[in-house]
């Protein structure tokens, strides 16, 4: 499946169904992202049951510490 994943398109593997195996593909922490699946931010509980498909637009920002 091809979706536009930070402005770039990304061919996605099929076991690449939902947010939470998405993050997992790319090794991210639930607790440093946020995701918003075509404009709208999707809830961190429902990353799970959050379906990606094909062209989906999906912006992943991810938080940084420092000091």
């Amino acid at each position: 499946m091809l979706v536009q994943l930070n402005g770039k398109r990304v061919e996605l593997d099929d076991e690449v169904n939902t947010v939470r195996a998405l993050l997992l593909s790319y090794q991210l922490q639930e607790k440093i992202v946020v995701v918003e699946r075509n404009g709208e931010i999707v809830d961190r509980a429902r990353y799970e049951s959050t379906p990606v498909a094909d062209g989906d637009r999906i912006e992943i920002v991810h938080f940084v510490g420092g000091g």
